[in-house]
């Protein structure tokens, strides 16, 4: 547990330093690691759960809003899931970071310009559009805390297109 919360934290401390920081931190926070890994995964699967109701309403004809809000509402939950694993404040910053800055703002447009074309624009291409963006900014922003996963998608990427 103790070198996943250093995994996820993205520091490595010295071992000395590791027992006084790891107890400074559960002492600070109110939910204890194994709460913490629970909320974090109910929220994932709650998550997932919502995209995937979201699809089968589509499939269902009962609409691209109702298709539209379930799915960003479960993209939404599964982003703030890792909330419980960092706190708040942390993931925030982590967000907004050098190397993640520009998925972040274009997860953020493409949510908000999800919601703006389908529930008051109702254009189901354009909302259609914004989902796809959405999901691949959410993608690009996820494997931007896997180490060298971008590096390896982006020469996969470039071997597919070489002649």
């Amino acid at each position: 547990m103790d070198k996943l919360r250093r995994v996820l934290s993205g520091d490595e401390p010295t071992p000395e330093e590791e027992s006084s920081i790891i107890t400074q931190v559960l002492t600070k926070s109110t939910l204890s690691w194994s709460t913490r890994i629970k909320a974090f995964c109910i929220c994932f699967v709650l998550g997932i759960f919502l995209s995937l109701l979201g699809s089968i309403a589509l499939f269902l004809h009962r609409g691209i809003v109702v298709f539209a809000v379930f799915y960003t509402l479960g993209n939404i939950i599964s982003m703030a899931s890792t909330c419980f694993l960092m706190g708040p404040f942390k993931q925030i910053k982590k967000m907004f970071a050098d190397t993640r800055l520009i998925a972040t703002c274009i997860v953020i447009a493409a949510i908000i310009m999800t919601f703006i074309s389908a529930i008051v624009l109702k254009k189901a291409g354009l909302t259609l559009i914004f989902i796809i963006i959405q999901s691949l900014a959410m993608t690009w922003y996820s494997l931007s805390y896997i180490p060298y996963a971008r590096d390896a998608v982006k020469k996969t990427v470039s071997a597919c297109f070489e002649v």
